[in-house]
């Protein structure tokens, strides 16, 4: 009789020796095409991580030429300097010239940015518009080097993907495989262009790609890396901000404080997009009722923004001096509010103006006022367990920027690499958690999202909501005329009760007619003009439309658990 050890050690070693051959079997067939994928990601990575320091050169570079300035991280504070006409000038020369560019180069006159690619990952294969990002790109930098109170990380992330997107057409990638590269290209960009590698790869998963798909991550981390290498090379390994200090926690008992803090950042993001979103309205309301043409929309709100900087130019551009101030804490208790209402209002006329850039550094700036302010308040009522109230504009700084984005992962990793600082984790997470919680509720989950639904693209509520827009009902046709089921009378007389479908309709439009008692199948038909009968086409049974379903919620499921 064998031996149970003996014949343990005899399975494991067969079992081992199966493997072996089963991997290098994989690694044959798929290791080339495997290692193919791979390169492209890095090469996208490193495209990626130029186009973001170029980018952002080039911002430098045209801002210090307006407003003569050598040192644009001291901007606002050589902007009061200058003659009042010439900030009031380059504003509105900056919208016109916006304007002008995306009202002859994209259809709606906008500036696409990460709400676009957002929308690309979903809902197609993870690809944007080429032609309309370059061209929002270009507008995005006139937008911010001549005055626009956004940030550079919207317009890179679109930069990005359209690099991606240019890759992604010439191999002819598939779903997966595009936004794989889509996700790689995204991560470089924001690694690149904040020095912050782990950062930059969750934003890509957790706002771009919405799922940690364990095959997209290391090709991503690997671009971010890519992307970080080529920022360091150029800024050297420094951090964003410098704080006075290394800020630490007093005791465990402050923690309530900053739960409290989490709920005033929450109410402060809200109030940001909602504000964002109303401008948005009231400017549309605005030009259609006074008639303006669309190319004049950016240098009415440029004209705005030069005026308010007459006496505010702690507005222009992204704000990175008075984000360090409020991190430092040397602002006021009515300095740091009222440069929060300031801001708020600036973005939210350049965001109306559709005049291009991004909110992620806007909400830094908000948070970290609103941190401040906060701090200043709480830290006088409870002097002996309280710490350093720029803690609070630290935690602040991340607790807004993560209920705008909706994602507390990467926001509360890209805070600590902007700013160097680790001791704090329990106190940005606190308060990240807390905002986002609450603010997530009170939009569709972040601005971003919340900017596609306002457009009618529901992705914030996931592939069961989206994927419905994706399949046509041409797609699901049935002959009629080989359906016992379906006869031409049944469908005649759904048709007259107001239930049939376009061909050209989504599956979105029809499954709710399906609700309908004892309705298992919806007429297609061709509506053939004024006056005349409509051309029956066939059927959409309901069971076919559950199949499709089903098989497109099948295969994101296997996207995102592969």
């Amino acid at each position: 009789m064998a031996h149970p050890l003996g014949s343990f050690l005899v399975d494991s070693a067969r079992q081992a020796g199966v493997a072996c051959r089963d991997g290098w079997q994989v690694l044959l067939k798929r290791g080339p095409s495997q290692f193919q994928f791979w390169v492209i990601a890095l090469l996208i990575g490193i495209v990626s991580g130029f186009a973001a320091v170029i980018f952002r050169k080039c911002i430098e570079w045209l801002q210090s030429s307006l407003y003569g300035t050598e040192n644009i991280n001291r901007l606002h504070s050589f902007a009061e300097t200058l003659p009042w006409y010439w900030i009031l000038f380059i504003p509105i020369t900056g919208g016109l010239l916006v304007g002008l560019l995306l009202d002859r180069f994209t259809k709606d006159a906008r500036a696409f940015g990460p709400a676009d690619v957002i929308s690309g990952a979903a809902l197609n294969e993870g690809r944007v518009g080429i032609k309309e990002g370059f061209v929002s790109a270009l507008a995005s930098l006139i937008t911010l080097s001549s005055g626009g109170s956004t940030g550079r990380e919207g317009p890179v992330v679109h930069l990005a993907a359209v690099i991606s997107s240019w890759v992604s057409e010439k191999i002819r990638a598939n779903g997966v495989t595009g936004r794989d590269l889509l996700g790689c290209a995204v991560a470089a960009a924001v690694s690149a262009s904040f020095n912050a590698p782990i950062a930059g790869a969750l934003f890509a998963l957790e706002v771009i790609l919405r799922h940690f798909a364990v095959h997209a991550f290391a090709p991503i981390a690997i671009a971010s890396v890519a992307g970080t290498v080529i920022s360091r090379l150029t800024y050297g390994d420094v951090t964003e901000f410098v704080l006075p200090v290394e800020s630490a926690l007093a005791f465990y008992q402050e923690l309530p404080a900053f739960l409290m803090l989490g709920g005033v950042c929450g109410l402060a993001a809200v109030f940001l997009m909602w504000t964002i979103f109303w401008a948005d309205d009231m400017g549309t309301f605005i030009m259609s009722h006074l008639g303006l043409k669309r190319w004049m929309r950016p240098a009415i709100a440029g004209g705005l923004l030069g005026l308010l900087a007459i006496w505010y130019p702690h507005i222009i551009g992204v704000g990175y001096e008075t984000t360090s101030a409020a991190l430092k804490g040397t602002l006021l208790l009515h300095e740091a509010i009222v440069f929060v209402v300031l801001k708020v209002i600036a973005v939210s006329i350049t965001m109306a103006g559709r005049m291009g850039g991004g909110v992620f550094s806007p909400a830094l700036m908000v948070g970290a006022l609103t941190g401040l302010a906060f701090g200043l308040i709480a830290t006088p009522i409870f002097p002996e367990i309280s710490g350093s109230h720029t803690l609070y504009a630290l935690a602040g700084m991340g607790g807004v920027a993560a209920a705008v984005l909706g994602a507390p992962i990467s926001t509360t990793l890209i805070v600590f690499e902007l700013t160097g600082d680790w001791q704090t984790g329990l106190a940005v997470m606190v308060t990240v958690s807390i905002s986002t919680a609450l603010g997530s509720r009170l939009v569709d989950r972040s601005f971003f999202l919340t900017q596609l639904e306002r457009r009618d693209e529901h992705v914030a509520a996931g592939p069961q909501a989206y994927l419905l827009g994706l399949s046509k009902v041409s797609d699901f046709v049935a002959d009629i005329s080989k359906d016992d089921n379906a006869t031409e009378k049944m469908c005649w007389n759904l048709i007259e009760q107001g239930i049939y479908a376009d061909p050209q309709a989504t599956l979105e439009a029809v499954m709710p007619l399906f609700e309908r008692p004892n309705v298992s199948f919806i007429p297609v038909v061709q509506l053939t003009g004024e006056g005349q009968a409509p051309k029956l086409l066939g059927v959409v049974h309901h069971v076919d439309a559950l199949k499709a379903i089903n098989k497109a919620l099948a295969a994101t499921a296997a996207e995102e658990h592969s």
